[in-house]
């Protein structure tokens, strides 16, 4: 059951709040967040340099010279509120990315596992994963590094019980009814179900972190030469295709 958002507005060092809405990743805190962060951006506060969302909360840093602090909190809290008294959905996406990818097999290992676990045929879950409305949650963990989601509530699965220790750049790993896109190797708890091209930060890229919060994101099955081909792109996109939604 998703709960009501309750929305705190917490400091966060001499020039920064917090505004949290929950302490878990519930889907009513998450659009609250992405409300929030939307609302932020579009009418920044005085004094606000850099709002930062994350899967329930929402950092704003601000100049000291600039704004009374305790303006701002009160501003802040008063429009938290109002967003969770709403209980809104999250904000329509403004792009909308198609990123190529191949399940299963050796690109996906932990698919036949997870499409077990579902009760579905890998095919069906491969349909799920790509026919699912899935938006960008928040940038975190690692440069460039996605929070995507939210799939069905029958993906709300746990993380593994022990850790793989190495996952390939581009692997597309689910649990807790989110996708991680590694934009490098790296070890996870998390099953991966399918690998792509795309690398979610190239430094000297422009820009080298392509994807927003609040970005709608869409799989499109591959097969694995074709993902491979499409790997040494010299973007680092992966074939991935951009669409502006405004």
């Amino acid at each position: 059951m998703s709960l009501a958002p309750t929305p705190q507005v917490l400091p966060a060092g001499v020039d920064g709040f917090l505004i949290r809405f929950a302490l878990r990743p519930d889907p009513q805190a998450m659009a609250a967040a992405q409300v929030m962060a939307r609302q932020l951006e579009t009418d920044t506060p005085d004094g606000a340099v850099e709002v930062a969302p994350a899967l329930v909360s929402v950092l704003l840093r601000f100049d000291p010279a600039r704004v009374d602090r305790d303006d701002l909190a009160r501003s802040l809290a008063a429009r938290a509120r109002a967003i969770a008294d709403r209980a809104p959905d999250a904000p329509d996406a403004l792009r909308r990315w198609t990123i190529p990818a191949a399940f299963g097999g050796e690109y996906g290992p932990d698919l036949a596992d997870v499409a077990d676990r579902l009760g579905l045929s890998q095919q069906q879950a491969i349909d799920q994963l790509c026919n699912t409305d899935l938006h960008v949650l928040t940038i975190g963990f690692a440069p460039g590094q996605p929070y995507i989601g939210l799939l069905p509530e029958a993906w709300n699965l746990p993380r593994m019980a022990d850790l793989n220790p190495r996952v390939p750049a581009g692997a597309v790993v689910v649990a807790v009814r989110q996708i991680v896109m590694f934009g490098a190797e790296s070890a996870t708890g998390w099953r991966q179900v399918a690998c792509s091209g795309f690398r979610t930060f190239v430094p000297d890229r422009n820009p080298p972190m392509p994807l927003r919060a609040g970005d709608a994101i869409r799989y499109r099955p591959v097969t694995g030469d074709e993902m491979q081909s499409l790997s040494s792109a010299a973007d680092g996109l992966g074939g991935a295709v951009l669409e502006t939604l405004e």
